[in-house]
C-alpha cells in the first residue's frame, strides 16, 4: 500500500502542475501554487486548470460562460480576473457569479454583461433573479427534494394540528358528557337516602 501511495502521491502532483496548453504558467515557489496566465488568447472555453492555482487570469478573452462545477477545483485561489469577455448573462452564469462571490468580491465587480440586450453592460455582481429569466431547468435535484419534502412536512404539520384540534374539542364533549352522566346517576342516589 505503501508503494500504491507514493504512485498516487506522484501522479496528483504531476496532475496538478500541468499547465493548460493555451496559457502561460509561473510557478510561485515550491509548495506555494501557480500563477495561470490565459488573458488574451481569445479563448472561448475555460481550460482544464490545476487545482494548485493560486492566480488565475482569463481577462479579455472570448469567454461566454463557465460550465457547471468547472471552477470548484480551484480551493487554493487567492487572485482571479475574468473582465472584458462578453459574458452572456443568462441562467448559466448563475454559476460564475455566485463561485466569483464567494471567491473574490473585487473581481466580480468588474465581470460585465454583454448580452441579452436589456442587461448589456450591466456588471455581473449587480443581476438579480428576474434579469437571468427562467432557470428552473438548472435547480439542482436537491433543492427540488427539498421543497418536496419540506411541503410534505407542512402538510402533515397541518393535518396534525387540525387532528388535535379536534380531538381537544371531542374530549370536551365527552367529558362535559361523562359529568353530566356521573351527576345524574348520583342525583337520584342522593334522593333515595
Amino acid at each position: 500500500t505503501v508503494k500504491g501511495f507514493a504512485v498516487l502521491l506522484l501522479f496528483h502532483m504531476t496532475q496538478t502542475e500541468v499547465c493548460p496548453p493555451p496559457c502561460l504558467c509561473k510557478s510561485l515557489g515550491k509548495m506555494k501554487g501557480l500563477e495561470i496566465d490565459c488573458s488574451s488568447r481569445k479563448l472561448k472555453e475555460v481550460p482544464a486548470l490545476p487545482v494548485n492555482t493560486k492566480k488565475l487570469y482569463l481577462q479579455n478573452n472570448s469567454l461566454t460562460t463557465v460550465p457547471l462545477g468547472a471552477l470548484d477545483s480551484l480551493l487554493s485561489l487567492e487572485d482571479v480576473k475574468m473582465f472584458d469577455n462578453p459574458w452572456n448573462c443568462d441562467c448559466h452564469i448563475l454559476y460564475l457569479k455566485l463561485w466569483l462571490e464567494d471567491i473574490s468580491e473585487s473581481s466580480l465587480a468588474n465581470v460585465r454583461c454583454a448580452t441579452p440586450g436589456p442587461i448589456k453592460m450591466k456588471p455581473m455582481r449587480q443581476l438579480t433573479g428576474n434579469e437571468l429569466g427562467i432557470c428552473k431547468r438548472l435547480l439542482p435535484i436537491k433543492s427540488l427534494e427539498f421543497f418536496w419534502r419540506d411541503l410534505i412536512l407542512i402538510v402533515v404539520a397541518i393535518t396534525t394540528l387540525i387532528l388535535v384540534a379536534w380531538a381537544l374539542k371531542f374530549s370536551k364533549k365527552l367529558t362535559y358528557q361523562i359529568n353530566i352522566s356521573q351527576y345524574d346517576f348520583r342525583g337520584p342516589l342522593l334522593q333515595q337516602d
